[in-house]
């Protein structure tokens, strides 16, 4: 048989602050903010502005920087690159807002452009190359930006680390400046995320600079180039680059063919008859002696 109660009570109130006399609002942002948070994870970042537009209590939650850095990462396919200096709702937008360099340089010469994706550069050094036949071997050490003139790559230091975007652009000739001039001219165009959010640039400060100009003069099958992490030039994943006929596509099929890796980007286009090419490679620094935050790999029929 049960005891008694030692003492005659009544059945009271909760003193709770979950309790039912808090507002509605009051209870749902309780116990609802961290599901908001794992929703937040599957929406695009128009949806997170329109959700967050709706009330406060919204702009709170999906402002929160959290949000913004794991949609920015899903979306580019990239890993988290440590500490950046702005807030990654920024960095989101120029990625996703239809942004490339050539909006901000010789907007004259530009016709059209394709987003190839997002890689990474752990270390600070990056080897360009117009030849993705096979392997390249990693270059000696004592190799450097200067010594490697006679090689179809280019070898170059003080790369800025982090996430870098990939474009492939498509220009008019930049020789002339006629209208009636058919010549155009490809661009293996990377550039690191923060690179539009930097006054000097968008201001024009920085610029791009030569780093080597060559002709091939004879017949190329396809105009291509790569930009590599040296680091990683000789990971599994990067090798898929070097896998050549699996993605470049038939040779009458003139379209051109891409191929991103952690670590590396790659475009690759099939050519008509010609006489040869005329290859460029630029860089960008911020300032004198700073580091590398664009790079330009340019192909044109001569």
């Amino acid at each position: 048989m049960g005891q008694r109660l030692r003492e005659a009570r009544s059945i009271c109130c909760c003193a709770s602050p979950r309790s039912s006399h808090r507002t509605p609002h009051e209870i749902f942002s309780w116990y609802e903010e961290d599901v908001w948070t794992e929703v937040a994870k599957f929406l695009d970042g128009r949806s997170l502005v329109m959700l967050a537009v709706t009330c406060k209590w919204f702009h709170r939650i999906m402002m929160e920087d959290s949000v913004w850095k794991y949609a920015c990462l899903r979306d580019l396919r990239v890993p988290d690159p440590g500490n950046v200096p702005f807030k990654w709702i920024a960095l989101y937008a120029k990625a996703f807002d239809g942004s490339h360099t050539y909006m901000f340089r010789q907007q004259e010469k530009h016709i059209d452009w394709m987003r190839i994706g997002a890689f990474l550069f752990d270390s600070s050094d990056a080897l360009l190359t117009e030849s993705l036949i096979e392997s390249i071997k990693t270059p000696k050490e004592e190799t450097t930006e200067k010594s490697v003139h006679k090689e179809s790559f280019c070898l170059l230091n003080d790369i800025k680390t982090g996430i870098w975007i990939a474009d492939l652009q498509l220009v008019r000739c930049p020789v002339c400046d006629l209208d009636t001039c058919d010549g155009t001219m490809q661009t293996l165009d990377a550039r690191h995320i923060e690179l539009f959010l930097s006054e000097e640039y968008r201001s024009g400060i920085w610029d791009y600079y030569l780093l080597r100009s060559h002709n091939i003069n004879k017949q190329a099958d396809g105009a291509s180039g790569g930009i590599f992490d040296l680091k990683h030039i000789n990971d599994e994943t990067t090798s898929d680059i070097f896998d050549y006929k699996s993605w470049v596509g038939k040779r009458i099929d003139r379209q051109p063919k891409t191929m991103i890796t952690l670590h590396a980007v790659a475009v690759n286009t099939n050519l008509q008859e010609n006489e040869g090419l005329r290859i460029k490679y630029h860089a960008m620094r911020a300032g004198k002696g700073g580091e590398v935050v664009s790079i330009r790999i340019s192909q044109q029929l001569r």
